[in-house]
């Protein structure tokens, strides 16, 4: 991925992020919804104490909104994080790409038994991979079997660990790039209905907006999304490295590890996530998104059902829709929703089955804490 020249934390940084960790502060904006919020309060400052630099969750119930911040979005300086914080949403975007898809189902544009080969040809061959037997729908439910690009031992070399990330955090790549490495590797799995995550499916789904449209899937996300549900701090940048303001500044360890040096990442070419990553949004933003989906304000029955048609997840408490989570957490509640991670950046989005109780949260590290801790707070308390 792209991005300006790194910031490696100092000695003084250190310590001043030390001294936040020990004692988080927790900043919150009062709103109307009905309930308390302690148990999520607590879980907020749990992560900054694990090691979370920040933390700004919104939490949106019938008509009133609830937001609190903890810890800082700059280590550097002590600044706080914001509730209006701008921030990479990682495979939070795999739904926005999953509701235009559907969206053009409706529209009788496409169909989700369409073959990948009829609106790419020749695009998913090689090593095994045969888009002729792949539907929009194996797509979108992960459930192709088509290998992906992020767990290609060279892709991870050159933009996941620390000397690869600060040469190449400015590349430039086109879809088509990403999609040589994944068929340069053979597939997970034949496309017989099993699950396995991958990108790949998402740089594919983003195409076929594009050639049944004749829009960037950017501009179809704008058209069909953003603009209507008016969501003011949501965008699908194409190359731009740097976070509109307001924003905090993102930090990892650039390897698979909690300890050692942290690095600011803030900045980086989003276009190597593409339609699998490659939105930035805002913890408000997200829960209004969410809802709407839920409460069928952005498609009709017959799609929002086959959205919430799922097969079994890679985690025995959730299960998989189109681009659409259904996770059960331990109090017995269901929320629909997806989570994204980035490097510098994890975060979490999820609301009822009827849309009136939704949360979005970020983390600005990407090394420690549990989003999945704060959803589960919000919903089934302490």
């Amino acid at each position: 991925m792209s991005r300006h020249a790194r910031t490696t934390l100092t000695a003084a940084t250190a310590v001043a992020l030390t001294a936040a960790l020990a004692a988080p502060a927790l900043a919150a904006v009062p709103g109307t919804a009905h309930g308390g919020h302690g148990a999520t309060r607590q879980a907020v400052r749990a992560a900054v104490a694990d090691g979370v630099p920040g933390v700004t969750v919104t939490v949106r119930r019938g008509h009133g909104t609830w937001a609190a911040t903890a810890g800082v979005g700059n280590p550097a300086t002590g600044k706080p994080r914001s509730t209006r914080d701008h921030y990479r949403v990682a495979s939070i975007t795999k739904t926005f790409v999953a509701t235009v898809v559907l969206q053009l189902e409706a529209e009788g544009k496409l169909s989700l038994d369409d073959t990948v080969e009829e609106w790419l040809p020749g695009v998913v061959r090689g090593n095994g991979h045969d888009g002729r037997r792949i539907t929009l729908r194996r797509l979108l439910n992960h459930t192709s079997g088509i290998f992906d690009y992020l767990r290609d031992p060279g892709f991870q070399q050159k933009y996941m660990t620390a000397d690869g990330f600060m040469k190449h955090r400015f590349d430039q790549a086109d879809p088509e790039d990403l999609l040589a490495i994944a068929m340069a590797n053979e597939p997970h799995s034949d496309p017989d209905g099993s699950f396995t995550y991958s990108n790949t499916n998402y740089v594919l789904a983003a195409l076929v907006i594009e050639k049944a449209t004749g829009n960037d899937y950017g501009e179809e996300i704008d058209r069909r999304i953003i603009d209507p549900l008016h969501l003011t701090s949501t965008s699908v940048p194409t190359t731009r490295v740097t976070l509109p303001r307001p924003s905090s500044r993102a930090h990892s360890k650039l390897a698979r590890t909690d300890t050692g040096p942290t690095y600011d990442v803030t900045e980086l070419n989003p276009r190597l996530a593409y339609g699998s990553g490659q939105m930035v949004s805002s913890s408000a933003d997200l829960t209004r998104f969410y809802s709407a989906l839920l409460r069928g304000k952005l498609l009709p029955p017959r799609q929002l059902k086959k959205m919430k048609t799922t097969v079994p997840s890679s985690r025995a408490t959730s299960r998989y829709g189109l681009g659409l989570v259904d996770r059960k957490l331990s109090c017995g509640v269901h929320v629909w929703g997806h989570d994204g991670g980035i490097t510098g950046s994890n975060s979490d989005a999820v609301t009822t089955g009827d849309g009136r109780h939704s949360l979005a949260v970020n983390f600005n590290g990407d090394w420690s804490g549990s989003t999945e801790a704060v959803v589960e707070a919000e919903f089934c308390g302490p």
